[in-house]
């Protein structure tokens, strides 16, 4: 549930924090295979790179829509899409490697193998073409599997995405300094509840699950394959930066951003507004359509599924 964005205040809020709990009797999880899914779940094995990746694959249409979760997310991030959109479409969502009730074992989180995850799924499924629908961390892998396997993308929709910022050297080395296995593993149920908070212009009651399957997953089996994936993964967003290369996508392109983004730009090393950086990338995607959504934070698929549901639909027409 987060992204490079969020990096800064989830450090900020990761082990000290004074707000009360509702959550202190939730019972332990001992795998995240025990998470509750909205839809049913299916696994596939990607023979070449040795992931067994999980996937919900609802409702049926000639085009396919593949949603692809930020950092810390899982595909549940999806369900208030996947119901409405299920109706015209398939609607496919997946947990990446090391997230949800994917694989755990260890991988470089470099937004290059994520974008190999993804071109393998699509051919272990028989997908052909994609829409690809990525949030935040999603978004910058979605952009990333569009430049290096085009053939299987027919159009993108970015929430927020990771990758219209940019980051010189010394920021990317200092979110690897400080992002680091214990400060992710530690994270306290407090700062759980303000992290998932800060994606929000309005925390809406929907997202609950979101912070009790977080705060219960700490004591599953598998639980620190998923802190690494989210190590690694901000490794994998400061080594594959795609800023540089979005004027070399050509394919027609949804951006969506909340107004009141907390997280994009960056807060404390790149002040200034989320219109400027969404702006920005729109500016250099030569086919996109840029929709900003007032009183709306960084989830915004979720926080406001109206709009995102209706512009989608409007695009993919």
């Amino acid at each position: 549930m987060r992204n490079i964005a969020i990096i800064c205040l989830t450090i900020s809020l990761m082990l000290t924090s004074s707000c009360s709990t509702p959550y202190a009797k939730l019972s332990e999880m001992k795998s995240l295979d025990d998470m509750k899914y909205l839809h049913p779940v299916k696994k596939v094995h990607l023979p070449i790179n040795g992931f067994d990746v999980a996937y919900t694959d609802e409702g049926k249409g000639e085009k396919t829509i593949l949603f692809i979760h930020g950092l810390g997310s899982y595909l549940q991030a999806w369900i208030r899409n996947v119901d409405e959109l299920k109706a015209n479409y398939r609607c496919i969502s997946i947990d990446l490697p090391g997230y949800g009730k994917s694989s755990k074992q260890p991988h470089s989180g470099a937004m290059t193998f994520y974008a190999d995850i993804v071109n393998e799924l699509v051919a272990e499924l028989g997908l052909n073409k994609v829409i690809l629908a990525g949030h935040s961390m999603g978004g910058q892998i979605s952009m990333t599997t569009s430049l290096l396997y085009p053939s299987i993308v027919e159009k993108l929709i970015l929430v927020a995405p990771a990758g219209f910022e940019r980051f010189n050297k010394g920021q990317s080395q200092w979110f690897r300094d400080v992002m680091t296995f214990d400060g992710v593993r530690l994270t306290t149920t407090e700062a759980i509840q303000n992290n998932l908070a800060s994606n929000f212009y309005h925390l809406p009651e929907e997202a609950d699950f979101m912070v009790t399957d977080r705060i219960s997953m700490r004591s599953a089996k598998d639980f620190d394959g998923y802190v690494y994936a989210i190590v690694q993964s901000v490794n994998g967003m400061v080594d594959n930066p795609v800023i540089d290369y979005l004027i070399d996508i050509k394919i027609p392109t949804l951006i969506l951003f909340g107004e009141n983004d907390n997280l994009i730009p960056n807060r404390f090393l790149n002040p200034g507004r989320t219109c400027e950086i969404a702006n920005y990338g729109a500016s250099q995607i030569s086919d996109s359509k840029l929709v900003m959504v007032p009183k709306c934070g960084h989830f915004m698929m979720f926080e406001r599924p109206d709009v995102f549901n209706n512009e989608v639909r409007t695009f993919l027409k």
